[in-house]
């Protein structure tokens, strides 16, 4: 015969405390770690497991926060969703990950039907940050944006992404280029991205002579873009805004028989753990992708939580050099 599920009521009376401060201890809310510690081993003891049905039904909430991705063939952004997932499972919450493709007419149909399934929040990295639909979601459903600013957000961790492209930039210049390749996963309507900001008013004021292209995160695509790069009149740099394209450089590099750092050189700017691994080392920008799961799992949790203050944290960057620049200022 099955055994009877232990109730929240036994466990309170394992412990000495009240049903509320055991459901608080429980979900890691408003407690000691002691607490928690003392709560969660009287619960396994007893057996005792929370009916998520149950607990929806009495708080108002599913436990579930939607994870809406720019476009997962971006090798950093599964790591970061990864991350997110398992910082939220932490947190006695589940992810349910959906990817828009790159395409911000999929993101806005996502991100509604991620609201309609009443989700407790959301965590979006953007394709389309100024798209006009966000400031309505964001009155219907907390959202923290990862990446990117968006009107009415409960949180934002945005990347000091004028530091980042700097430090890439400076990075090149002290090495001698002087002719360098951008290339950018932004769109014509995504405006403030790093690429439009940043970019063509710093390569000026470092006497840089640049060429900003389009490239997507997938391999193939990337792969094809960096071809036509490498083909007509060929920089000396490649600076890529997303490791996944740097990639496509590497790849389309050996097609064509050049050597990275020798025929050209080539720079990240995620620090994916694969970049590491790769011959030569891609040098790249870290925006430490523990820091940011973090600040996102800790912004929502409090907005979910039903915290008021919309917080933002703003991500540094640091350079991390390995072998693909090539020094050729003598």
């Amino acid at each position: 015969m099955s055994r009877k599920r232990a109730t929240i009521k036994e466990v309170a009376q394992a412990t000495g405390l009240s049903p509320a401060a055991v459901s608080y201890a429980l979900r890691g809310m408003q407690v000691s770690e002691e607490t928690m510690e003392r709560v969660r081993a009287a619960a396994a003891e007893l057996g005792y497991e929370a009916d998520p049905i149950a607990r929806a039904l009495a708080s108002g909430r599913t436990g579930v926060i939607g994870l809406l991705c720019g476009s997962l063939e971006d090798l950093w952004q599964q790591s970061l969703s990864v991350g997110i997932s398992r910082g939220l499972r932490e947190k006695d919450r589940y992810a349910l990950i959906l990817d828009a493709v790159g395409d911000p007419a999929r993101e806005r149909a996502l991100a509604q039907q991620l609201r309609d399934q009443r989700v407790d929040g959301l965590i979006v990295q953007p394709v389309d940050p100024a798209a006009p639909f966000w400031p309505e979601l964001c009155e219907s459903v907390p959202v923290v944006s990862v990446g990117d600013s968006l009107r009415g957000t409960a949180g934002e961790v945005v990347f000091d992404n004028r530091r980042g492209m700097t430090l890439a930039l400076e990075h090149l210049k002290t090495l001698g280029h002087r002719r360098v390749a951008v290339l950018t996963p932004t769109r014509t309507s995504t405006p403030d991205r790093p690429a439009d900001m940043h970019v063509t008013a710093e390569a000026e004021r470092l006497g840089l002579d640049i060429e900003v292209t389009t490239a997507p995160h997938e391999l193939a695509a990337a792969t094809a873009v960096a071809h036509k790069v490498l083909e007509k009149d060929r920089p000396s740099a490649v600076f890529c805004f997303a490791d996944s394209i740097a990639y496509g450089v590497y790849a389309a590099a050996a097609e064509q028989g050049l050597s990275i750092p020798g025929d050209v050189s080539v720079m990240g700017y995620d620090d994916h753990p694969m970049s590491g691994l790769l011959t030569p080392g891609l040098t790249t920008v870290d925006w430490n992708i523990a820091g940011i799961v973090r600040a996102a799992v800790r912004l929502v949790v409090a907005a979910v939580d039903g915290g008021t203050k919309r917080r933002r944290v703003v991500q540094q960057p640091t350079l991390r050099e390995r072998g693909s620049v090539r020094d050729i200022s003598s």
